[in-house]
């Protein structure tokens, strides 16, 4: 189980990451992204997603409540193999997945749609700015790229300006 900043147990996150919904698509874009030469949707990056999220969060003084950034990161690209198989531009289909996943692990209506939301818009630069749910999780999903690093870097369609050429967090 996780543990948070004061020492309670996450429960709902360790529900997350067990959820037999959330292993199948995690292993679904696992499997798709096998030859990948760029960027992989795969737990890693959904945990650096999360702690990046969190840095942010107390740095900025958001006030996110840790379950809730914490459900977003995990969910937010889980449906990435849908983009591949079926077409689906995966913050949709991430969208569409997370209700359920998130409902069987405790998580209310109103927390679900604060997830869902920024699951559905992780990827529109207008929410970039933004001291919300939503700005944290664009944020933190554009810094956790070590593009520096990265052997596909020159064939990467990211623009030049917006590839990450140091560790920010």
């Amino acid at each position: 189980m996780l543990q948070g900043r004061d020492g309670v147990w996450v429960q709902r996150i360790d529900k997350i990451i067990k959820h037999r919904e959330f292993l199948e698509h995690l292993h679904k874009n696992m499997e798709m992204e096998t030859d990948r030469l760029f960027c992989r949707h795969d737990l890693t990056h959904f945990l650096d997603v999360a702690r990046i999220g969190r840095i942010m969060n107390l740095e900025e003084k958001v006030g996110i409540e840790e379950e809730l950034l914490y459900g977003a990161a995990l969910l937010h690209d889980i449906g990435k193999h849908m983009q591949y198989s079926d077409n689906i531009p995966h913050e949709k289909a991430s969208a569409e997945l997370a209700p359920a996943i998130l409902r069987d692990c405790g998580f209310d209506e109103k927390e679900t749609a604060i997830i869902v939301e920024a699951i559905a818009s992780h990827r529109d630069s207008s929410v970039a700015e933004e001291k919300s749910l939503r700005g944290v999780l664009y944020r933190a999903d554009k810094a956790s790229r070590p593009c520096f690093y990265c052997k596909a870097q020159e064939d990467c369609n990211w623009k030049e300006g917006r590839k990450n050429q140091s560790i920010l967090y």
